[in-house]
């Protein structure tokens, strides 16, 4: 079973909020990564909302995060191109060659803006937003027409207690979201999709006993 409880050894429920595994799963571990709300998380916001297509340039913000890892193996399965956004050569490293990313950018870079331009030649076609702040400083300019932005988290900005320093630039987003008609909703997993996790689930299960990414 799963459920969000204590640290414990026993614990008495009336079943609310419990989750059956099944019999004996193979890695429990997943049911609290890329089979549980992480994975889900990757899975319903890339796909419903991100809609990613073959030969797409799909980047996804925090890449070595549970939800950014997972979502970048789907953009793979679904023949994305996949470029992450992460923080430090080492994890940029762990996303190249143990997630499976095309590339893989550090934010801290002084040049990083310029980075992202030169790994995404023909723009972004799907951004996977987990961060906020400068990374999307970055990226808005790159989208496509027609992109889509599923907004997971605002990393960036979640302890901040005022708006930004330097200049308002909602009317460049609000321009650009309408000029190129991109696409940019956020979600929260529970609340819109929870009625979905049969299908993640059988779909999840399916990728990851064959070992895909």
């Amino acid at each position: 079973m799963l459920g969000y409880s204590g640290w414990q050894d026993y614990e008495l429920s009336d079943g609310s909020g419990l989750v059956k595994l099944g019999d004996n799963p193979q890695h429990p571990s997943w049911s609290l990564g890329v089979l549980g709300m992480p994975g889900f998380t990757a899975y319903m916001g890339l796909l419903d909302i991100g809609q990613p297509k073959a030969g797409e340039t799909l980047v996804v913000a925090a890449a070595t995060g549970p939800v950014g890892a997972t979502v970048g193996q789907i953009g793979k399965i679904k023949g994305c191109r996949t470029v992450g956004i992460a923080g430090g050569a080492e994890k940029c490293r762990y996303a190249v060659e143990t997630l499976g990313f095309d590339l893989c950018l550090d934010h801290r870079a002084d040049d990083f803006a310029e980075q992202l331009a030169q790994a995404c030649p023909q723009g972004i076609d799907v951004y996977y937003e987990n961060v906020g702040g400068k990374v999307f400083d970055a990226v808005l300019p790159l989208l496509n027409t027609a992109a889509r932005v599923p907004v997971c988290g605002l990393v960036s900005g979640y302890n901040a207690t005022g708006l930004p320093d330097g200049p308002d630039r909602l009317p460049l987003l609000m321009a650009t979201i309408l000029k190129k008609r991109i696409r940019m909703q956020g979600f929260i997993i529970g609340q819109d999709y929870g009625h979905r996790i049969a299908e993640f689930q059988q779909q999840m299960g399916r990728w990851v006993q064959g070992g895909e990414n």
